[in-house]
């Protein structure tokens, strides 16, 4: 218990001081950034009540647009003031599959920049089968998430291949592959397959209602099953990496592909499997947001998902639970940052700022431990030469 404890408090110790950091600094920024605070410079008193209360008010609409309003729990009851963290696992269910794509590429030492690309052609395979069968619930969203998933295990996997045959490097292909997805889908949202009919603009038809994803709390909040799709793949990869003979030939070819490969271990089939796995897993995000939440496919589907999934796998420290943690809280960020700005003006780029200056902190651990004089902490690299690899 005591060997579990100390392990714990080395793992969330500098999570945590990192977040403080990163929270306070960008508190500073919040205040600068409002000319009332910046009018009382000549009042150190005033000055400091009134940045203060900004601080505490962005941070207070920052919660309430991510977690929980107290206003709508007022006004609707208990259930609807929850609407916020509905909306916060909603946007973070495809950030959670995008970000497991780029985690176990970095177990296998690969650097899968093409999560974007993999995540929009999982999005194309949903929304066909989505539309264009007419399937029994249960079998057609299946098949769907399904459909998703193989299409982006193939895009994947042509990555996976060329590396594997030719030795191109798959940060190149993938960042190519991911300008290719994105004409692709601008093209073939105009062809006859994928048109709305009796629209001119790049739309696809919405997918049946056999094909979407169940509301878990009723339709008034968002939040649907794709979570447990994300949660139960966060699991399989943890399984994967941890107890099968499969997972521990990833993790060696990750660790020293020469030695692997003299051990007997085929680098070929582990680059070629890992980058379809990861495809696989960024087109089910793909598949998940479509059958979930957007229903129909159009250019802008895939946002900034695959982009985002690199910082999440960074700040999950390429582990399956944190990968999970990071993008709850990237979720949490990107939710609540909207209402944060309409209620108190403050600007949404303060969000993006507090998720560079985590990744910047988490990254950057000897600089953690020398501000807060920590001597006793591990970083989680430290720890996982030591065997913390769980």
């Amino acid at each position: 218990m005591k060997k579990f404890l100390r392990k714990a408090e080395n793992v969330l110790t500098l999570p945590a001081l990192s977040f403080l950091l990163a929270f306070l600094i960008s508190g500073v920024l919040i205040a600068l950034s409002d000319s009332r605070v910046l009018k009382l410079a000549s009042h150190p008193g005033k000055f400091l009540t009134t940045a203060g209360a900004t601080i505490g008010n962005a941070y207070l609409a920052l919660f309430q647009g991510s977690i929980f309003d107290i206003n709508l729990a007022r006004a609707h009851g208990l259930a609807q003031g929850f609407y916020p963290l509905s909306d916060t696992i909603v946007t973070a269910t495809p950030l959670i599959l995008t970000g497991l794509s780029v985690a176990l590429a970095f177990k296998s030492g690969l650097f899968n920049i093409g999560a974007q690309g993999q995540f929009i052609f999982g999005a194309i395979g949903a929304s066909y089968i989505g539309f264009h069968y007419d399937l029994p619930i249960g079998a057609h969203v299946l098949l769907a998430l399904i459909g998703g998933a193989l299409c982006g295990a193939f895009w994947g996997g042509i990555v996976g291949l060329l590396k594997a045959k030719t030795g191109a490097h798959e940060v190149i292909v993938t960042i190519m592959m991911n300008y290719i997805a994105g004409f692709f889908i601008l093209w073939i949202l105009k062809t006859k397959a994928f048109l709305r009919p009796g629209r001119i603009d790049p739309m696809a038809p919405e997918v049946g209602n056999n094909a979407r994803l169940p509301h878990l709390f009723g339709p008034n909040l968002r939040i649907h099953a794709g979570i447990f799709v994300a949660l139960l793949a966060a699991l399989f990869i943890w399984w994967l990496l941890a107890r099968t003979t499969v997972g521990f030939k990833f993790r060696a070819v990750g660790a020293n592909a020469a030695a692997a490969k003299t051990a007997g271990i085929s680098v070929a089939f582990v680059i070629t499997s890992t980058m379809a796995l990861c495809g696989a897993l960024a087109g089910l995000g793909g598949a998940t947001h479509l059958l979930g939440s957007e229903y129909a496919l159009t250019a802008d589907i895939g946002g900034s998902f695959g982009f985002d999934a690199i910082t999440v796998a960074l700040l999950g420290r390429a582990k399956p639970g944190g990968t999970v943690a990071a993008a709850l809280l990237f979720g949490a960020l990107r939710t609540g940052g909207r209402t944060m700005q309409s209620n108190t003006g403050t600007p949404l780029d303060i969000v993006l700022v507090i998720q560079a200056l985590i990744v910047l902190f988490i990254a950057a651990p000897t600089l953690v431990r020398y501000l807060f004089r920590i001597k006793n902490i591990q970083s989680g690299a430290a720890l996982e030469s030591k065997g913390w690899n769980g």
